[in-house]
């Protein structure tokens, strides 16, 4: 008896699920219904399916779809803009360009552009911080992208030129705001910048706040030495201890970067179930230091992996991101150290969990939102395969990916967006950035 389905995904080589038992099924195929996994077994046992579509993944790796869990993604308008410096040199050479630019017509160009470029790489959702967030969001929606982001929160009026009261109005519109634009579900979540732009008085307002909406935080905390002594010269606390002290860590949080964590602060996070974002190419990059990501594990805190914005670190390639993050486990203790499941699960499973989702994607398991990719085994870089998650790692990257599903809806076919003209992004692209030549 014939059972229908909308999408049928069969013949796939390997089917990589970061379930909880972390399954590599072979010769497996996978559902898909009202945008949900609707089933997986082995392809002899899903033929009595009728299904409105069909995908031949013979020679295919098909593997839950990346989480990039901090970037900022506008900022791909940036890439190589400020090259050679450490932090405080990049931002104050990347603040100059954004006052150039970066109103909201731009900042939902370059989200389309960024968007794009993380889809087209096997990445399917992003937290993403950035200034005009309504019109990120748009952005991102239209390429197909599920995107989290949030209200952005500084003590001062900054490059959008808003007014603290103004900020909060527009974050106790922020719901209406999502539901209108649309697109594949994300949480709330506040953004303030940091503990460095906003003071414990504002971010205590944000932490109330969020508390009502029901909201979770995002914000950069200890990305380098030189924030945590400046913090500490202020408030004589860690960042960590001000997130504490404010009741941000009352709610569901993730840092961004987390370089600097003490052995303190970790315990603190952990003990209010946060998260971080470990950023290992754009912390490289900029010279900030390396995150104690098996440490920060270890200590109870959920761990995903992120690019940075491009402006940093250039890309959005989260295969990077895994092999660099293994690269410095390696490095850092010893190769013997290298828990390959471990840095799939943050670029997936743990890290949807890490920014709220984890009880939709991250997996491919039956009632899971389909966020997925397909991988192309058939490449001679691709082969042999002797260990599936090493392929994964350290062999495969972002021009591996041919095709990408985001809630069940393929965005990306045969290396191609399904929903804007690559070229006429580029084109539009390529003639605002011509105001940047100003100011070289």
């Amino acid at each position: 008896m014939s059972e229908h389905v909308d999408l049928l995904i069969k013949h796939a080589k390997y089917l990589v699920t970061v379930n909880g038992d972390n399954e590599i099924f072979e010769n497996y195929s996978l559902a898909i219904t009202d945008g949900k996994i609707s089933h997986i077994a082995p392809t002899s046992e899903l033929a009595h399916l009728d299904a409105t579509q069909t995908f031949d993944a013979t020679n295919h790796l098909i593997s839950p779809g990346l989480i990039n869990s901090h970037t900022h993604l506008a900022m791909s308008l940036l890439r190589g803009w400020a090259e050679g410096v450490n932090l405080q040199g990049f931002l104050e050479r990347v603040w100059a360009a954004e006052g150039a630019i970066m109103d909201e017509a731009t900042c939902q160009l370059g989200t389309e552009l960024g968007a794009l470029e993380a889809l087209l790489s096997g990445t399917t959702t992003t937290l993403d911080m950035y200034l005009n967030p309504e019109a990120t969001h748009k952005g991102a929606v239209r390429v197909g992208l599920r995107h989290i982001c949030g209200p952005i929160f500084f003590d001062f009026p900054g490059l959008d030129g808003l007014e603290w009261h103004q900020r909060i109005e527009r974050a106790q519109e922020w719901s209406d705001v999502m539901a209108a634009i649309g697109g594949p579900y994300i949480p709330t979540y506040f953004m303030p910048h940091s503990t460095y732009t906003d003071s414990p008085e504002h971010l205590h307002d944000v932490a109330t706040l969020a508390a009502t909406f029901k909201a979770n935080i995002h914000l950069h905390v200890s990305e380098t030495q030189a924030e945590n002594d400046d913090v500490r010269s202020r408030y004589n606390k860690t960042p960590t201890e001000v997130c504490r002290d404010t009741g941000l860590l009352d709610l569901h949080t993730i840092y961004g970067h987390g370089v600097h964590l003490s052995d303190s602060d970790m315990q603190i996070l952990a003990h209010s179930g946060g998260a971080v974002a470990h950023c290992p190419g754009s912390n490289l990059k900029l010279g900030s230091g390396i995150a104690q990501f098996k440490k920060m594990i270890a200590s109870g805190i959920k761990v995903g992996l992120g690019t940075d914005g491009c402006s940093s670190s250039n890309d959005l390639d989260m295969f990077s991101v895994m092999r660099t993050a293994a690269h410095l486990v390696a490095y850092t203790g010893t190769p013997s150290d290298v828990n390959l499941t471990q840095i799939i699960r943050a670029a997936t499973a743990d890290g949807a969990t890490a920014v709220g989702l984890g009880d939709r994607i991250g997996s491919l398991e039956i009632g899971k939102e389909a966020d997925l990719i397909a991988i192309n085994l058939a490449q001679p870089h691709l082969t042999p395969v002797h260990n599936v998650e090493a392929l994964l790692v350290f062999a495969a990257g972002r021009g591996d990916v041919t095709d990408v599903w985001v809630a069940g809806k393929q965005v990306i076919r045969n290396k191609t967006s399904t929903q804007i003209d690559t070229q006429d992004l580029i084109t539009r692209v390529n003639t605002r950035i011509q105001v940047l030549e100003e100011i070289k």
